[in-house]
């Protein structure tokens, strides 16, 4: 047979019981729907996050005192209440070779007030490079300076949000020089950040930050450190600049077993990226359970079809068809069946992410390699649950087939 007088067989067939082939194409449409939409949200998931990690500084190795345990994360490092991390650490690791600054940081919870309001939010005391580390940007006046450092000053640098919150009716060009109060020591306003947005773990936006100095002899009464954020020079050098840190941080605590972690952006980012991963590729599997569904669907359709054209191909087997002739025309009106469904299914799909996307949630991203494995999906369903009925089809006696009643 011609290839133009199989599809113009196959449309006719398909386009004489137009409400059943529609039910039929149902499954497959929601299946190549559901897999699309839920590795294109996957995927916008993965992205989102990475922008966040990315977000919390370039290149970014993170030093927490006391140890990290496996498979309790992050808070099991004791931040804030470990005490192995010093002021003297930072000479040592700003000579390591390769990093370009650090960021010391000492982080703790005050209430804050100022011109009748007040909120409880994170204080973190900091020091010059904290803006080149956490790569975050003014938006008026001045931050941290060495001068604050050295003076112990009593200068305060607001995140976008407390300063919405503590002077709510206020813009932010005119906070500069007005006085807050933090745990009963008055600090000048010099300075507001830019709106960052969350950043994973903690949002500058949030916080309040001081000089180092006053952080540790006023308001906390720290001397150790809560971290050290070091910004590396180059990405790949990433590894040896964590070894180097690790070996002149056990010499200098004289220790033979480290007392602190170093956590790189590496390390978050691909642990986090392979829970996404598999999370996708559940919601994936789940949703392809349709496909199947889909393809039962198709392969009872087609088996009924058989049944009821048994009269046509007996004729068409007496006036010289073949066997394969009868194959190929019933398999290509299963296959043209799960094209249809699957090309309507992408369309879905793209539609359902771009609905996801224009909420706000989260921004998807449709990719190319999931639009080919739903048509690669959709031709394999066709092939595969279409080729019993259309092997029946091919193998019935063409003497029994006419007399079928």
């Amino acid at each position: 047979m011609k290839i133009q007088d199989i599809l113009s067989e196959t449309y006719g067939a398909l386009s004489a019981n137009k409400a059943r082939s529609g039910l039929t194409m149902l499954g497959i449409v929601i299946g190549i729907a559901s897999v699309i939409a839920m590795i294109s949200i996957g995927n916008g998931a993965k992205a989102s996050i990475q922008s966040s990690i990315e977000g919390l500084g370039s290149n970014l190795l993170t030093i927490l005192p006391g140890i990290v345990q496996p498979g309790r994360g992050i808070v099991s490092s004791g931040r804030g209440a470990a005490q192995t991390l010093k002021n003297e650490d930072i000479d040592i690791v700003k000579a390591i070779d390769g990093v370009v600054a650090v960021s010391p940081e000492v982080s703790s919870r005050f209430q804050i007030i100022a011109s009748g309001n007040n909120t409880n939010t994170t204080i973190t005391g900091v020091m010059p490079d904290y803006l080149i580390v956490r790569n975050i940007t003014l938006s008026n006046g001045n931050f941290i300076s060495d001068g604050n450092q050295r003076n112990i000053g009593r200068q305060a640098v607001l995140g976008a949000t407390v300063a919405t919150d503590l002077f709510p009716d206020q813009d932010s060009e005119n906070l500069l020089g007005k006085t807050i109060r933090i745990n009963k020591v008055n600090f000048t306003v010099i300075g507001i950040l830019v709106a960052k947005g969350g950043t994973g773990f903690s949002s500058p936006d949030n916080m309040v930050f001081v000089p180092l100095s006053t952080m540790q002899k006023i308001l906390s009464g720290m001397d150790y450190l809560s971290m050290m954020a070091v910004s590396v020079s180059d990405k790949n050098k990433m590894a040896e600049v964590k070894d180097m840190i690790t070996n002149a941080l056990l010499e200098k605590h004289n220790v033979a077993e480290a007392d602190f972690s170093i956590i790189s952006q590496e390390d978050i980012l691909g642990t986090l990226t392979t829970v996404i991963d598999t999370f996708t590729l559940f919601l994936a599997a789940i949703a392809s359970i349709s496909l199947l569904v889909g393809g039962i669907g198709i392969m009872n359709m087609m088996l009924t079809t058989v049944t009821e054209r048994t009269k046509e191909i007996g004729l068409r087997k007496a006036i010289g068809a073949k066997r394969k002739d009868i194959n190929l025309q019933f398999l290509s009106e299963a296959v043209m069946l799960t094209f249809i469904g699957g090309f309507l299914g992408i369309i879905l799909g793209w539609l359902i992410s771009f609905i996801v996307t224009s909420t706000g949630i989260l921004a998807t991203q449709v990719s190319l390699s999931s639009v080919l494995l739903a048509f690669g999906v959709s031709a394999g369903i066709g092939i595969i649950f279409g080729y019993y009925p259309a092997r029946r089809a091919g193998m019935l006696n063409p003497i029994d087939a006419l007399r079928y009643e």
